[in-house]
């Protein structure tokens, strides 16, 4: 028959070992958090600078537009061409 300082020293153990195993899941939680975070804010960094490269060029277009179009010879109240 086993006397109670064993019976409570391996209850103890017992929770020391599924403590212990809980703690190497969250850290390995965390560490793959971590790398998700990380690669999420790499992606995030590369797209702001495409969206940011699109818009300077968009702005470039729109302004080279606005530009020819301002240069064009306008028609001095014509007649529409079915007329």
């Amino acid at each position: 028959m086993a006397c109670a300082s064993d019976v409570w020293g391996s209850k103890a153990m017992s929770d020391l070992n599924t403590l212990t195993d809980r703690i190497d899941t969250l850290e390995a939680r965390l560490a793959f958090q971590d790398d998700t975070i990380e690669t999420l804010n790499k992606t995030i960094t590369e797209q702001w600078a495409k969206i940011d490269a699109l818009t300077r060029q968009l702005m470039a277009l729109s302004e080279r537009l606005q530009e020819a179009e301002s240069q064009m010879p306008r028609p001095a109240n014509e007649a529409p061409p079915h007329y």
